[in-house]
């Protein structure tokens, strides 16, 4: 399985055309130095919580959107090693592609994959990003739970699962995954993507995914969340960007 760097921001809603350009001359470097694949995902169907949500996350105003994003590499060495080169790369400088975001609100660290089913053969029409909080403890509970209700996923049209434990996630001063989902002392934070080929699939896949008494948290034959539900932050999002080698 590959090695994830996941990312959060907020762009403002009239730079979305500024941010894909920016992304197609940034993204590219990441490739060069060893990346197998780079998305970036625009929020469409992104809710508002109770307690935590995409836009707490990184505090986006009613004039910015969230955006949902990460770099797959072939394993940590190789993120590492190419991570360090593309950040000595002249062409990721600020002065000749500035952020068309805030920098500071950025969120982002390195994740290893518990699981993956599908492949990426197939470019992602739709994307239902997650972001969760669970007891560090819990890695192996999370990752059986993950196999049970990720398939479920899969029979009803997902292309493509990852569901990946936090390995490299730095504290920030005004944002970061932790931050995001009020983990606390003995947690750990999950990163985590659902593809569909398109909404039209994923909305019908998703309803009958809610539908599936498989789905029940009452079935005594599931396995118990292994996560707090309500610090759980997800959303629906549009790739604006996608690229691979």
């Amino acid at each position: 399985m590959p090695y994830i760097d996941g990312f959060v921001a907020a762009v403002p809603n009239a730079n979305k055309q500024k941010f894909i350009d920016h992304a197609h001359a940034g993204d590219p470097v990441f490739l060069d130095h060893g990346a197998t694949r780079v998305l970036e995902c625009w929020g469409d169907d992104v809710p508002h919580g109770k307690l935590t949500d995409f836009h707490r996350a990184v505090k986006a105003t009613d004039q910015e959107t969230v955006l949902f994003s990460w770099i797959e590499w072939p394993d940590k060495a190789a993120r590492d090693t190419g991570m360090a080169a593309a950040m000595e790369d002249p062409r990721l400088s600020q002065q000749d592609n500035p952020m068309p975001f805030d920098g500071k609100r950025l969120i982002y660290g390195g994740f290893t994959p518990l699981l993956e089913l599908g492949d990426t053969t197939r470019p992602a029409g739709y994307v239902d990003g997650f972001v969760l909080v669970a007891s560090t403890d819990a890695r192996q509970a999370f990752t059986d739970y993950a196999n049970t209700f990720d398939a479920i996923f899969m029979e009803y049209g997902a292309t493509h699962i990852i569901e990946a434990w936090n390995d490299d996630v730095p504290d920030g001063s005004l944002t970061d995954f932790r931050k995001a989902v009020q983990a606390g002392e003995g947690e750990s934070v999950a990163f985590a993507w659902v593809e569909w080929p398109d909404k039209a699939s994923r909305d019908a896949g998703m309803e009958r995914i809610m539908q599936d008494p498989r789905m029940d948290p009452a079935n005594p034959d599931n396995p118990p969340m292994p996560f707090d539900g309500k610090r759980m932050i997800f959303g629906g999002f549009v790739p604006v960007v996608q690229l691979a080698r």
